[in-house]
Protein backbone atom coordinates (compact mmCIF):
# COMPACT_ATOMS: atom_id res chain seq x y z
CA UNK A 1 0.00 0.00 0.00
CA UNK A 2 1.40 3.51 -0.92
CA UNK A 3 -0.04 6.64 1.65
CA UNK A 4 0.45 10.23 0.01
CA UNK A 5 0.83 12.50 3.60
CA UNK A 6 2.32 15.23 5.17
CA UNK A 7 3.76 15.65 8.25
CA UNK A 8 2.13 18.43 9.14
CA UNK A 9 -1.36 17.31 8.70
CA UNK A 10 -3.17 15.63 11.26
CA UNK A 11 -5.38 13.66 9.09
CA UNK A 12 -2.99 12.09 7.37
CA UNK A 13 -1.43 11.51 10.95
CA UNK A 14 -4.58 9.98 11.95
CA UNK A 15 -4.49 7.60 8.96
CA UNK A 16 -0.64 6.70 10.45
CA UNK A 17 -1.50 6.21 13.65
CA UNK A 18 -4.51 3.28 12.70
CA UNK A 19 -1.65 1.54 10.26
CA UNK A 20 0.64 1.39 13.60
CA UNK A 21 -2.37 0.39 16.23
CA UNK A 22 -3.42 -2.26 13.56
CA UNK A 23 0.45 -3.53 13.50
CA UNK A 24 0.12 -2.35 9.71
CA UNK A 25 2.87 0.59 9.23
CA UNK A 26 5.50 -2.00 7.79
CA UNK A 27 3.13 -3.23 5.03
CA UNK A 28 2.08 0.99 4.05
CA UNK A 29 4.56 2.59 1.65
CA UNK A 30 5.14 6.45 3.09
CA UNK A 31 5.40 9.12 -0.04
CA UNK A 32 5.70 12.85 1.27
CA UNK A 33 3.12 15.22 -0.90
CA UNK A 34 3.83 18.84 -1.33
CA UNK A 35 1.31 21.27 -1.81
CA UNK A 36 2.40 22.51 -5.24
CA UNK A 37 3.23 19.02 -6.71
CA UNK A 38 -0.24 17.92 -5.64
CA UNK A 39 -2.26 18.65 -9.06
CA UNK A 40 -0.02 16.66 -11.04
CA UNK A 41 0.72 14.32 -7.97
CA UNK A 42 -2.60 13.70 -6.80
CA UNK A 43 -5.05 14.34 -9.80
CA UNK A 44 -5.23 11.09 -11.19
CA UNK A 45 -5.94 9.07 -8.08
CA UNK A 46 -7.92 11.73 -5.94
CA UNK A 47 -9.73 14.68 -7.61
CA UNK A 48 -10.21 16.82 -4.07
CA UNK A 49 -5.68 16.95 -4.28
CA UNK A 50 -5.54 16.32 -0.40
CA UNK A 51 -3.74 14.40 1.83
CA UNK A 52 -4.04 11.64 2.73
CA UNK A 53 -4.92 9.55 0.24
CA UNK A 54 -4.06 5.65 -0.07
CA UNK A 55 -3.50 3.01 -2.51
CA UNK A 56 -4.43 -0.44 -2.01
CA UNK A 57 -2.51 -3.30 -2.66
CA UNK A 58 -4.56 -3.86 -6.00
CA UNK A 59 -4.52 0.12 -7.08
CA UNK A 60 -7.87 1.72 -5.55
CA UNK A 61 -7.02 4.78 -4.40
CA UNK A 62 -9.63 5.94 -1.12
CA UNK A 63 -9.60 8.94 0.36
CA UNK A 64 -10.44 10.76 2.83
CA UNK A 65 -9.31 10.00 6.42
CA UNK A 66 -12.54 8.02 8.09
CA UNK A 67 -12.57 6.08 4.48
CA UNK A 68 -9.22 5.12 4.83
CA UNK A 69 -9.20 4.45 8.45
CA UNK A 70 -11.54 2.26 8.27
CA UNK A 71 -10.19 0.30 5.51
CA UNK A 72 -7.15 -0.33 7.32
CA UNK A 73 -9.29 -1.59 10.42
CA UNK A 74 -10.85 -3.99 8.39
CA UNK A 75 -7.57 -5.73 7.29
CA UNK A 76 -6.83 -7.03 10.42
CA UNK A 77 -9.28 -8.21 13.43
CA UNK A 78 -7.47 -6.40 16.36
CA UNK A 79 -7.62 -4.12 17.85
CA UNK A 80 -11.29 -3.19 16.67
CA UNK A 81 -10.90 0.50 16.21
CA UNK A 82 -14.53 0.84 14.19
CA UNK A 83 -17.11 -1.36 16.53
CA UNK A 84 -19.32 -2.95 14.42
CA UNK A 85 -22.58 -2.25 15.76
CA UNK A 86 -24.47 -0.70 19.18
CA UNK A 87 -24.31 2.73 20.54
CA UNK A 88 -20.47 1.46 20.93
CA UNK A 89 -19.94 2.39 17.26
CA UNK A 90 -22.31 5.66 17.35
CA UNK A 91 -20.14 6.78 19.84
CA UNK A 92 -16.59 6.14 18.20
CA UNK A 93 -18.22 7.79 15.03
CA UNK A 94 -19.44 10.71 17.16
CA UNK A 95 -16.34 11.45 18.90
CA UNK A 96 -14.33 10.99 15.59
CA UNK A 97 -16.84 13.62 14.63
CA UNK A 98 -15.96 16.21 17.44
CA UNK A 99 -12.06 15.30 16.85
CA UNK A 100 -12.20 15.59 12.74
CA UNK A 101 -14.62 18.83 13.45
CA UNK A 102 -11.98 19.93 15.17
CA UNK A 103 -9.14 19.58 12.94
CA UNK A 104 -10.83 21.38 10.19
CA UNK A 105 -11.37 24.61 11.84
CA UNK A 106 -8.06 24.60 13.67
CA UNK A 107 -6.09 23.99 9.95
CA UNK A 108 -8.22 26.76 8.60
CA UNK A 109 -7.25 28.70 11.60
CA UNK A 110 -3.91 28.23 11.02
CA UNK A 111 -4.09 29.20 7.41
CA UNK A 112 -6.06 32.26 7.60
CA UNK A 113 -4.15 32.97 10.53
CA UNK A 114 -0.61 32.13 8.65
CA UNK A 115 -2.31 34.89 5.73
CA UNK A 116 -0.81 38.54 5.45
CA UNK A 117 -1.53 40.78 8.36
CA UNK A 118 -3.85 43.13 5.88
CA UNK A 119 -5.55 40.07 3.47
CA UNK A 120 -6.68 38.01 7.39
CA UNK A 121 -10.55 38.15 7.58
CA UNK A 122 -11.55 38.89 10.88
CA UNK A 123 -14.82 37.15 10.61
CA UNK A 124 -13.45 33.56 9.49
CA UNK A 125 -10.24 33.63 12.34
CA UNK A 126 -13.19 34.74 14.74
CA UNK A 127 -15.77 32.01 13.62
CA UNK A 128 -12.90 29.54 13.38
CA UNK A 129 -11.17 30.09 16.83
CA UNK A 130 -14.69 30.01 18.49
CA UNK A 131 -15.62 26.60 17.15
CA UNK A 132 -12.42 24.73 18.02
CA UNK A 133 -12.46 26.31 21.77
CA UNK A 134 -16.33 25.26 21.57
CA UNK A 135 -15.02 21.48 21.11
CA UNK A 136 -12.41 21.78 23.38
CA UNK A 137 -15.27 22.33 25.70
CA UNK A 138 -17.41 19.47 24.76
CA UNK A 139 -14.28 17.71 24.70
CA UNK A 140 -13.24 19.01 28.82
CA UNK A 141 -16.99 17.59 29.75
CA UNK A 142 -16.76 14.25 28.07
CA UNK A 143 -13.05 13.43 29.23
CA UNK A 144 -14.26 11.85 32.50
CA UNK A 145 -16.49 9.32 30.25
CA UNK A 146 -13.68 8.35 28.06
CA UNK A 147 -12.74 4.60 28.11
CA UNK A 148 -9.54 2.74 27.91
CA UNK A 149 -10.98 0.87 25.11
CA UNK A 150 -9.14 1.72 21.92
CA UNK A 151 -11.09 3.11 19.08
CA UNK A 152 -11.01 5.60 16.38
CA UNK A 153 -12.80 8.13 18.20
CA UNK A 154 -9.72 9.13 21.02
CA UNK A 155 -7.68 8.81 17.81
CA UNK A 156 -9.37 11.60 16.27
CA UNK A 157 -9.16 13.55 19.51
CA UNK A 158 -5.48 13.08 20.26
CA UNK A 159 -4.40 13.99 16.64
CA UNK A 160 -6.91 16.88 16.82
CA UNK A 161 -4.89 18.21 20.22
CA UNK A 162 -1.91 17.34 19.00
CA UNK A 163 -2.12 19.88 16.25
CA UNK A 164 -3.53 22.30 18.56
CA UNK A 165 0.33 21.86 20.42
CA UNK A 166 1.76 21.96 16.81
CA UNK A 167 0.22 24.95 15.96
CA UNK A 168 0.22 26.72 18.88
CA UNK A 169 -2.85 29.11 17.25
CA UNK A 170 -4.99 29.29 20.38
CA UNK A 171 -2.00 29.28 22.96
CA UNK A 172 -2.54 27.49 25.91
CA UNK A 173 -5.85 25.07 25.23
CA UNK A 174 -4.78 23.26 28.57
CA UNK A 175 -6.72 26.44 30.47
CA UNK A 176 -9.73 25.58 32.49
CA UNK A 177 -9.19 22.05 31.50
CA UNK A 178 -8.32 20.06 33.05
CA UNK A 179 -9.80 16.49 32.40
CA UNK A 180 -8.95 16.69 29.07
CA UNK A 181 -5.51 17.51 29.58
CA UNK A 182 -4.67 14.47 32.00
CA UNK A 183 -6.23 12.33 29.26
CA UNK A 184 -4.35 13.71 26.89
CA UNK A 185 -1.02 13.50 28.86
CA UNK A 186 -1.67 9.94 29.07
CA UNK A 187 -2.82 9.03 25.64
CA UNK A 188 0.11 10.75 24.32
CA UNK A 189 2.09 8.47 25.57
CA UNK A 190 1.19 5.44 23.39
CA UNK A 191 3.73 4.43 20.72
CA UNK A 192 1.63 5.54 17.72
CA UNK A 193 1.61 9.03 18.75
CA UNK A 194 5.09 9.07 19.78
CA UNK A 195 6.18 7.86 16.58
CA UNK A 196 3.80 9.98 14.32
CA UNK A 197 4.26 13.16 16.25
CA UNK A 198 5.71 16.14 13.81
CA UNK A 199 9.24 17.24 14.97
CA UNK A 200 10.88 20.27 13.25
Amino acid sequence: MKLFFSPLSPFARKVRIVAFEKTLIDEVELFQSERHNRPTELGPINPLLKVPTLIDNNGNSLFDSPVICEYLDSLTSKPVLFPKKGMSRWAALRQQALGDGGMDDAVKLAYEAGRPSGSRSPYWLGRWRQAVESTLNALEREAPSFTDKLTIGPIAIGCFLGFLDQSRIIGDWRGYRENLAVWFEEFGQRPSMQETEYKK
